[in-house]
This record gives C-alpha cells, structure tokens and sequence, in this order.
C-alpha cells in the first residue's frame, strides 16, 4: 500500500490575496481528486479565509510549519526550489512522500521566497528553468511523481497573452501547463480576475 501523497505549500505571507486564494483552491481539488493531501501551513491564526476558499474540498488549514507537521519524516520531504542543482524525476515519486512549496511562488520578478525553507535543510528539487505560478508548480510536480510524466515531457506554454477587451492583451510572465485544447491552464475565476486587475489598473491613468 503506498503512502499517501502531500503537497505542503508554507504560506510565508501574511495575507492572502485574491489570486493566492484562487490558487489554493484550485490545487486543493485537484490534489482532493487524485487521492492526494492539500495543507496550506504555517497560517497565522488571525488570518481569515475566504469563505469560497474555506469550503473548498480538499483543503487542510495548518497554523504548525511544515516542520512540525512532518517532524518524524524529514527525509521523505521534497523543497521544489528554483535554484536546486537537480531537476524532479519520476522517481522521485518513490523517494518522497511530501511535496514542499513556498508561497508566494508566483512573483513577478521572483523574490526567492523559498529560502526561508532551504534553510531548513530538505533535499531541494527543481521544476525548470521559467517561474511559474503556485497552482502549476504544483500541477507539474504531481504530474512528475504521481503519472511518471518527465519534466521535459509535459506541454507547456510560456508567457501566453490574456485578452482584456479587443484593444488590449496583457502577457503572464509565467510558464504553464498546456491542456488539450493547447490553453495554459488556470484556476477557475483567475482569467475574469486578471481582467479586472487590468481595469483597476487602466483607472488609475
């Protein structure tokens, strides 16, 4: 019987947007359908979630670090850190049972959020060399480890243009996994998001 599987993204911020919720919500069912385990850890107990997020499937709200949550198996976690040496593989899968992110992953230029974890001495793994957003860090790992699909192998679409209205687009400095209508997949709500961040955005001109 195979252990299950936990993605761990240690929300290193004291608030919590509304992409970051969107984000979280989306990996929670994701990982909630494939029989895998979703925590969000170290919350700060003040920090209210949005209720839609609250409600989602899946979904495990931990004030304990990683740290303590898997004190007794730190060498069956796995740090997906951008400046690792070694790139993950299928059979890391087998190595490791807990899958470690730092949120917020999705900055724009990244600010290395995840070297307050690395600190913390795990075995660091790398996803490539383009930034990508939490949700499909997530999504590429469990593909790797969970469906043994090489990193190299999976569909990806780079920097994809959104259409804000029909005079203006705006780019997603990000890389993202392809479905099969050759779209990036995103969070449910995250495109209509964007939209009105753009709209904010043109007000203020």
């Amino acid at each position: 019987m195979s252990t299950q599987r936990a993605f761990v993204v240690e929300h290193l911020d004291p608030e919590l947007g509304p992409w970051s919720a969107l984000e979280y919500a989306c990996i929670a069912r994701e990982s909630h359908a494939r029989n895998a385990r979703f925590l969000l850890s170290s919350v700060p107990a003040e920090l209210q979630m949005p209720a839609d997020l609250a409600a989602t499937q899946g979904l495990e709200v931990e004030q304990r670090s990683v740290e303590e949550i898997f004190a007794d198996k730190k060498d069956r976690v796995c740090l997906l850190d951008p400046a690792a040496k070694t790139e993950l593989s299928p059979e890391d899968g087998d190595q490791f049972d807990v899958f470690l992110f730092g949120g917020i992953l999705g900055d724009d230029p990244p600010r290395d959020r995840t070297s307050e974890l690395r600190k913390k001495g795990y075995v660091g793994r790398r996803l490539g060399p383009k930034q990508m957003t939490t949700d499909t860090a997530v999504r590429v790992t469990r593909m790797v480890v969970h469906e043994k699909v090489p990193l190299e192998q999976i569909p990806y679409v780079d920097y994809p243009e959104i259409l804000i209205n029909e005079h203006e687009r705006t780019e997603m400095p990000f890389r993202y996994v392809k479905d099969d209508a050759g779209e990036p997949i995103m969070p449910q709500g995250m495109v209509d998001l964007i939209k009105k961040d753009a709209d904010k955005a043109i007000d203020l001109f």
